[in-house]
């Protein structure tokens, strides 16, 4: 009852921070303008995703006094998503140069992988294979990719804000399946975080989350990945299915427009996402497609790896599919 009720106060802080920061916002000027490349219409208030910040940050002290986390992942976490969210909170405000926040991005994995420990092992058909500096390095350019990614993604009404809860809840659960109750606490405090501004965010949005909140749960979601596989390397696997949804759609993306020479970091509309979106003539449904593709799709297959089912057997079952609904809906494909 008092992990329940502490996860209901992080909702509420966050709800309230994210009201305070849409004020904020319109005092300020603080407005996403729409362009040729927008998927919005009108001018709305962004910056909402640093409550999912400040309420998951204030809330890890929590976490460690009740021995769900250990000294080392609240350091990792503090200092990498600390550092993306400055940085993204800077660039709402003045856009940085995307070398300067490259640089950023590396830095802040580079931290988290470090007070992780380093990379986990990967288990194959059984067999535990240890990576060493390679894989540690293969973590950090994971991270770096994870909250770019999750950054492209943010580009209609809810959608970061559902991946966010029922990723956290679904990683929950897997810990539950997997008998580490324990460590169930920390994806759904981010999860109860998100829905906080998911209130204020689902469609129509009435702010935006902006660069400082979605490279923040870009990043903590891929931490919180590799932090699963120190706990059970299988579950790496479960967590890399229950992300296929953005990390397909991402990759086969920007695969896509890097094979045309295009200059991947430019505004664009060529998400399958995007033009999901458009297809329909509202934000609504594709967002709720994605929550309903999480919950109903990828959380069985990634409950049945976190079970003892064999993880590249499940990427290739959850993938596949959504790679089919990717290329449909033309991901990648000049406007």
């Amino acid at each position: 009852m008092m992990e329940l009720g502490f996860l209901l106060l992080v909702f509420l802080a966050s709800l309230l921070m994210t009201w305070l920061l849409r004020r904020y916002a319109l005092l300020r000027n603080v407005l996403d303008i729409p362009n040729q490349r927008s998927s919005h219409t009108l001018p709305t208030p962004r910056g909402g995703g640093l409550a999912i910040v400040l309420g998951v940050s204030l809330a890890l002290p929590g976490l460690f006094l009740w021995e769900g986390l250990t000294a080392q992942h609240l350091w990792a976490l503090w200092g990498a998503g600390g550092l993306v969210a400055l940085v993204g909170f800077i660039d709402d405000h003045r856009p940085l140069a995307a070398r300067w926040r490259l640089v950023a991005h590396f830095a802040a994995a580079i931290w988290g992988v470090v007070w992780l420990g380093g990379a986990p092992d990967l288990e194959i058909f059984g067999a535990r294979i240890n990576l060493g500096w390679l894989g540690a390095a293969l973590a950090v350019f994971y991270l770096v990719w994870m909250l770019n990614l999750y950054n492209f993604m943010d580009g209609i009404d809810g959608i970061a804000g559902v991946e966010a809860v029922t990723v956290g809840l679904a990683g929950a659960l897997l810990y539950a399946l997997s008998g580490h109750l324990d460590a169930m606490l920390l994806p759904a405090l981010l999860a109860a975080a998100s829905a906080g501004f998911l209130f204020w965010n689902f469609p129509p949005a009435r702010i935006f989350m902006g660069d400082a909140g979605s490279g923040y749960l870009g990043l903590i979601l891929g931490l919180l990945s590799l932090q699963a596989a120190w706990v059970e390397p299988r579950l790496l696997w479960a967590w890399l299915i229950l992300l296929g949804v953005f990390i397909v759609d991402a990759t086969l993306t920007l695969g896509r427009r890097l094979c045309r020479g295009e200059k991947v970091y430019q505004a664009h509309r060529s998400h399958a996402y995007q033009v999901a979106s458009r297809h329909y003539g509202r934000h609504l449904p594709v967002t709720v497609a994605i929550a309903l593709i999480n919950l109903f799709w990828l959380l069985p297959i990634a409950s049945w790896v976190a079970l003892g089912g064999e993880g590249l057997v499940g990427i290739l079952l959850a993938y596949v599919p959504l790679v089919g609904l990717a290329v449909r809906f033309k991901a990648g494909i000049a406007d």
